[in-house]
């Protein structure tokens, strides 16, 4: 089995870390992997999207065109990837900054309101884990068995105090 995902949205959204978590989680799981960031020159503020390509045998290309997953955490990349998705595809869209509904009637999509989740739960900087705890939910991408273990290795010695906070995060992507 192999998933394509594509997680999109402004720098600073945390973007590439997502994108990062879920292919340790991957690699943890003995897949096969791949994950490829883009980023615009200006970063904080400018155009991120990370691709992410999960296998059970070995991935040709770390390009996703075709995502079977979209993950959008503002408009412009709702606008800009929806007509990417694959006929049967599932796109999660950050509801608290996008407003508008999918169009396409041949995917799956779920409103997440995270940005909203993660400042009731004094976690601002977490939206993006709560999504991908929701994608983590409904597309069984990885196994929900073991994050800690994949956590423990994305977050950076300096910032250990957030491990826990990463993982209440998933947890409430999770249970949305």
């Amino acid at each position: 089995m192999t998933t394509e995902i594509l997680i999109a949205g402004f720098g600073g959204q945390g973007i590439l870390f997502a994108g990062k978590f879920l292919a340790n989680k991957g690699l943890f799981e003995g897949r096969s992997l791949s994950w490829l960031p883009s980023y615009g020159p200006e970063m904080r503020g400018g155009t991120a999207n990370c691709s992410v390509v999960l296998s059970d045998e070995p991935i040709g290309s770390p390009i996703v065109t075709n995502p079977d997953v979209l993950v959008v955490m503002n408009l412009p990349s709702l606008d800009k990837y929806e007509n990417a998705v694959k006929p049967g595809g599932t796109i999660f869209v950050d509801s608290s900054l996008i407003k508008r509904e999918v169009k396409r009637e041949d995917v799956t999509a779920y409103y997440i309101p995270a940005t909203r989740l993660a400042n009731e739960n004094n976690m601002p900087t977490l939206a993006n884990m709560i999504m991908i705890g929701k994608v983590i939910k409904e597309c069984g991408v990885v196994s929900t068995d073991g994050m800690e273990e994949a956590v423990n290795k994305i977050v950076s010695a300096r910032h250990q105090n957030l491990k826990e906070i990463n993982l209440k995060a998933l947890k409430i992507g999770e249970e949305y």
